[in-house]
């Protein structure tokens, strides 16, 4: 009888394949970001059809074929539904897993990146902060789990002493304490340029979430 392997993560992403199939891509802390697919997700009924949305957090048992992974059941802990039901927050949300989905591998140690996208997802859902000061955090905060953030930039006008301070605090606080802050309104801007400058240097694709926000 073949094993079945556990695996913790979140989906990044969803999509048909054949008749009533889906193909499911899912980040997890155990073999990072993998392949799996879901029989009959598609079909009226099915006990995989809400389980293999998108951003859906929990724990998956797969049969493991030579070059993917079929799901024998889902277990999920978290749909993050209040995302679902606020459009905005669905978009940065949709783009945090596609930065994720950008900067994971399979096979590597992902754990990091997991928790980064899990607590994002939290904080969106949670709405203490504003969504745009997510954002940065998530950018910057990724950058700096995949050893490329360069540290502050170089600009001919010099960045606030606050912004400063917060791009230090971004690289230094713990992940389950990263979201704990505000800032004004001059120093998220600032932040968002920053952001701008990263991603046109690092960062070598479009993302459609990311063009659907900036047009909101």
């Amino acid at each position: 009888m073949q094993d079945l392997t556990e695996v913790n993560g979140m989906i990044l992403r969803s999509e048909p394949f054949g008749d009533y199939d889906r193909r499911v891509v899912i980040l997890t802390a155990e073999r990072g970001k993998i392949t799996c697919f879901a029989k009959g997700a598609r079909k009226p009924g099915n006990r995989f059809m809400s389980a293999t949305n998108p951003i859906n957090f929990g724990s998956f048992l797969l049969f493991e074929g030579r070059t993917a992974y079929s799901m024998n059941e889902a277990r999920i802990r978290n749909y993050f539904e209040t995302l679902r039901e606020d459009y905005q927050s669905a978009c940065y949300g949709m783009y945090f897993l596609e930065l994720a989905d950008y900067y994971t591998y399979e096979n590597n140690d992902e754990r990091p990146m997991l928790g980064l996208l899990y607590q994002s997802m939290r904080a969106l859902e949670k709405g203490t902060i504003p969504c745009p000061l997510i954002k940065c955090i998530v950018e910057i905060k990724a950058l700096m789990i995949n050893g490329e953030y360069p540290g502050v930039p170089q600009s001919s006008t010099p960045f606030d002493e606050s912004t400063v301070y917060t791009l230090d605090f971004i690289e230094k606080t713990p992940l389950e304490k990263l979201y704990t802050f505000n800032v004004s309104d001059k120093v998220l801007g600032e932040l968002n340029k920053i952001c701008t400058m990263f991603r046109q240097r690092f960062i070598d694709r479009k993302f459609k979430s990311l063009e659907i926000l900036d047009s909101l």
